[in-house]
């Protein structure tokens, strides 16, 4: 027989607000096997904990039903509840009052007649419920860091510092990111090599950091706690054991390539290592620069190579990696701000955006730190800061990019100590949000640092009369006066939008993870699992989640080195019960469920004709389930007579 418990929560007021909590809790208990109905504030608190905990001692409760928001927060909360109460932490439901009836209407009458509904359907479905015995697998001890920006770079050096073997995956030569294209950085203007390059080297010398430069991944199976990946390492026309970092074939290459490092404001050789703190510091041969490559001629690196470590045949090879858990830190791309033709980005020599600025700056840049324009000569003596260059426009990517203020006011006093410029800053709105950059803003007020506030409409090297000729004109309305105006500058700075990668939703489908509408890797939960996915033992960090800082890219590399090390640390970990499974005996081979599961759970076996499902990567959702048309998988959990005990509650009530 029956014992069920009812437990309704106000949520605060999230419910009690709109749903009348003690009618509800009337009326669960008037209904067939409800041993107890009980409400409370917060039930997923302590002592609404303790308030379920103890009515299933003192009812002798063996079935219970929660009443509260969305499982997606809290089911693990109470499961654990009932489970410490004595029951099999499967016999408990929960009905979603908040979204489904008290956030989806204003009329208390409506969301209370709901309330009841979805407490009696789930009276009826309770009776059927069943315990499951989760089951244990083994756990890879080992990670897989995808992305060496300094993101990626801190959430390996944690790890690693566990004792934990880690694989950094970088797509490029070397380790770094964008942060290693930096002069300085904001708001304390510390060197950014000089923070990052002991970081850099940290990797490279720590013996439980195996680093897989020039690499990709290409194919990815398995599931938490046991993930199979093949990383395809690109050619690089080097062997790096041979190598012994001399340098002697870039100083005699005749071959010229654009420097990518250097944002192609500058041409370098075509066997090459992309900055001087490159880690690895191995150089390699971009084949489209090639002499050899091109013309099938050449070869005056190999010649002057005494290591013999050039090899033209050399191709790309595959491995394949187990790893327990990965961490996603693939960082971004700047948007291209040619698209923005009214900005003359690509039409005017004078106009730049925040990548090129950045490599002016820097001391191992293009021009060793003299800021000139593009015919290498002259110092711009009036400079234009464009704020939100694509950010925040419905256009293009409404997000505010979070960095742009920052970095436009660290600009502005890097031009200012290098060139003694003027400087104009176009803004829409400053926002600086972290620690100390409101004072950092306030430093550069006291710096005669002009600010207009207003959205600037276009850039053209159209003068009137009364203009010096030769300078682009700036139009913007400043919004605080009212006032058009025409500013004539030697140089216009843009602050692009921070976007996703370009490759980043085929990254997605590789590790089966959900992207937002512009390809940003979304989170399990913005709150209570940021950095969580809902592909269980894949974390994100960084930029490729949303636009950051580099103290919040830091600090969510650190976050998801303890979210991968949670996992791995244990020896076996408990897999999921409510999960879906295949009777053969009734299978037809349609392979229907392997098409619909967003998860590549089901998967079909030729030699016996009929599909299987690997329960540790079944998330429970019920899809395949509905797709078989012989009814072939059942679900665990949400059997076909719970959920038709459900439908007969909804609708009886």
């Amino acid at each position: 027989m029956s014992r069920i418990g009812v437990f309704v929560c106000h949520c605060g007021l999230n419910i009690a607000k709109t749903v009348r909590v003690n009618e509800v809790v009337e009326f669960a208990r008037t209904l067939p096997d409800v041993a107890v109905a009980e409400e409370y504030r917060f039930m997923c608190s302590t002592p609404g904990q303790e308030l379920i905990q103890n009515d299933i001692k003192k009812y002798n409760l063996n079935r219970v039903i929660v009443a509260a928001c969305s499982p997606l927060m809290h089911e693990k909360t109470f499961r654990k509840v009932i489970e410490n109460a004595g029951l099999n932490q499967y016999l408990l439901s929960i009905v979603n009052i908040r979204e489904q009836a008290s956030w989806v209407t204003e009329d208390e009458n409506v969301a209370t007649e709901k309330a009841k509904a979805l407490i009696n359907g789930a009276v009826y479905r309770a009776r059927l419920l069943q315990p499951l015995t989760s089951r244990f697998i083994d756990v890879n001890p080992d990670v897989m860091v995808v992305g060496g920006g300094i993101t990626g770079i801190q959430a390996a050096l944690e790890l690693a510092e566990t004792g934990k073997k880690v694989y950094l995956v970088e797509r490029t030569p070397t380790i770094g990111g964008h942060m290693a294209q930096f002069d300085k950085t904001f708001p304390t203007l510390d060197c950014s090599a000089c923070i990052l390059t002991p970081k850099m080297d940290a990797v490279l010398q720590n013996p439980r950091i195996e680093l897989l430069t020039y690499s990709e991944v290409s194919e990815v199976k398995g599931y938490v706690g046991n993930f199979t990946i093949k990383v395809k390492q690109k050619a690089r026309y080097v062997d790096h054991t041979k190598c012994n970092a001399c340098l002697a074939c870039t100083e005699k290459c005749p071959g010229r390539g654009s420097s990518e490092f250097d944002e192609s404001l500058v041409r370098r050789k075509a066997i090459y290592i992309p900055f001087p703190q490159a880690v690895p510091q191995k150089p390699v041969i971009d084949r489209e620069a090639c002499t050899f490559f091109k013309k099938g001629k050449c070869r005056l690196c190999e010649k002057v190579c005494e290591q013999k470590a050039i090899d033209f045949e050399q191709q790309d090879t595959e491995r394949e990696v187990n790893v327990g858990a990965v961490i996603m830190a693939t960082g971004y791309d700047l948007m291209d701000t040619s698209a923005l033709t009214q900005y003359g980005y690509g039409k005017y020599p004078g106009v730049y955006y925040s990548l090129e600025i950045e490599r002016l700056f820097n001391s191992a840049g293009p021009t060793s730190g003299k800021v000139v324009m593009r015919d290498g000569k002259s110092a711009p003596k009036s400079v234009a800061i464009l704020h939100c260059i694509g950010s925040r426009d419905k256009n293009n990517y409404e997000y505010c990019s979070r960095v742009c203020c920052m970095y436009s006011l660290k600009f502005a006093h890097l031009f200012k100590e290098k060139t003694g410029a003027d400087i104009y800053q176009m803004y829409i709105d400053m926002r600086t949000p972290g620690k100390g950059y409101e004072e950092f803003y306030a430093r550069l007020l006291e710096e005669d640092v002009k600010f207009i506030r207003g959205k600037a409409a276009r850039v053209t090297d159209k003068t009137n009369e009364s203009e010096e000729p030769g300078k682009l004109i700036v139009e913007v309305e400043d919004t605080l006066t009212g006032e058009f105006m025409r500013v004539p500058v030697d140089m216009v700075v843009l602050s692009p939008a921070m976007k996703p990668r370009a490759d980043s939703k085929d990254i997605a489908r590789l590790f089966n993870l959900s992207t937002d509408k512009y390809g940003f890797f979304m989170e399990r939960h913005p709150k209570l699992a940021p950095l969580s996915t809902m592909t269980d033992g894949v974390f994100i960090a960084g930029a490729c989640q949303s636009p950051k800082d580099i103290p919040d890219s830091v600090s969510q590399g650190t976050g998801a080195a303890a979210e991968a090390l949670s996992i791995v640390v244990k020896d076996r970990m408990e897999l999921e019960a409510a999960t879906a499974f295949v009777n053969s005996s009734v299978c037809c081979g349609c392979q229907n469920c392997v098409k619909v599961c967003p998860f590549g759970a089901p998967f079909f076996k030729p030699d016996k004709g009929v599909s299987e499902i690997n329960e540790a990567l079944c998330k429970g959702c019920g899809l395949c389930a509905a797709a078989c048309p012989t009814s072939a998988i059942l679900a665990r959990h949400f059997a076909n007579e719970q959920i038709m005990a459900e439908m007969e509650g909804l609708m009886e009530f």
